[in-house]
């Protein structure tokens, strides 16, 4: 169940503050579930959508990194780094697992101003208005949002209730602003392949 490449959780486990089994998800990946489990991660400037099926249970959570490949020149990025590729492949695998659109909702979080100075772009801001346009265009209603700021987030989401706590960190955690810088920088080294299906 836990396989550690883009597409996944990097890690299931159980967690036992909450007594559930728990995915951990970190920039670049994304999972979805039809069980009662929980879906975590830690944002900073990222983005998370948690995205489910409000009669089915079915949904899931994806965190990514920049809305899209970069300049106007670019293709579309077939990678969950980026926004547009992470948002297809989530909402493509939760229709693939019984959802119906018409029955989706999403609640979305991140886009904190934490990675000052990283290419003199408020990285988190265009994160957040990305997510906001897409589900707008998409039709997919938002129901609560926690985003921009300047507060990394810790985010666990229950895609069965649809329930989700959000703790806002009172500092930048060391760590995730790390996890983030080193992330970005591979962006530009990491060569982006790959297919999806559009419904």
């Amino acid at each position: 169940m836990s396989q550690n490449i883009e597409q996944f959780a990097s890690h299931v486990y159980h967690d036992r503050t909450f007594n559930c089994d728990t995915a951990k998800i970190l920039p670049g990946e994304y999972y979805h579930t039809h069980h009662d489990m929980m879906i975590v991660t830690v944002l900073g400037s990222c983005v998370s959508a948690c995205i489910r099926d409000r009669v089915s249970g079915i949904g899931g959570m994806n965190h990514f990194m920049l809305p899209d490949g970069g300049g106007d020149d670019s293709p579309v990025s077939s990678s969950a780094r980026y926004g547009t590729y992470a948002m297809e492949i989530l909402i493509n695998e939760i229709l693939k697992s019984g959802a119906k659109r018409e029955n989706l909702e999403s609640k979305v979080f991140g886009g904190g101003a934490v990675l000052r100075g990283f290419n003199a772009i408020n990285v988190g801001e265009r994160n957040a208005a990305f997510v906001r346009n897409y589900l707008r265009t998409e039709g997919i209603r938002v129901v609560a949002e926690d985003l921009n700021d300047i507060w990394p987030r810790k985010v666990h989401y229950f895609p069965r209730s649809g329930k989700v706590l959000v703790k806002k960190l009172k500092s930048t955690d060391a760590a995730t602003e790390m996890k983030e810088r080193d992330y970005a920088g591979k962006l530009a080294k990491k060569p982006v392949g790959g297919e999806i299906d559009l419904f």
